[in-house]
């Protein structure tokens, strides 16, 4: 079984990742990172991840990272992944949003949310993190 966790190079989406190793730790499973275009290969990545995991305090988790297919956008590739059979949860990070700001949610949000197989988890990043 997996945990599935949507990255982008965000707030939101930093911030989805401990949440995502906790999830897969205490559901004793591995986690699958599906970055956003090609942000799995900028040059911090691999410290971000490794953050996240000493954050969670999630060292045995095994982390895998999804290869995108070309032309796809964000949200096909999570919803694909959704529907694997192996899939338990995905975790998007989401922003934080005033209650007239609740009315409008990004696209790749709601397209996850509405359209994903598996249960779906959105993580606000903490109150005050910078931007």
């Amino acid at each position: 079984m997996t945990v599935v966790v949507g990255y982008s190079p965000t707030t939101e989406g930093k911030g989805a990742l401990p949440f995502a190793f906790r999830e897969a730790l205490m559901r004793g499973t591995d986690l699958l990172i599906v970055a956003e275009d090609s942000s799995a290969s900028d040059s911090d990545f691999g410290a971000i991840v490794e953050s996240a995991r000493d954050e969670a305090s999630a060292v045995g988790v095994i982390t895998k990272v999804h290869d995108n297919e070309p032309g796809r956008s964000h949200a096909d590739n999570l919803i694909d992944l959704s529907f694997d059979e192996q899939a338990q949860l995905v975790v998007i990070g989401i922003r934080r949003r005033s209650p007239v700001g609740k009315l409008f949610m990004g696209s790749i949000s709601q397209r996850v949310l509405l359209e994903a197989q598996c249960p779906v988890t959105a993580v606000k990043p903490p109150v005050g993190l910078p931007r």
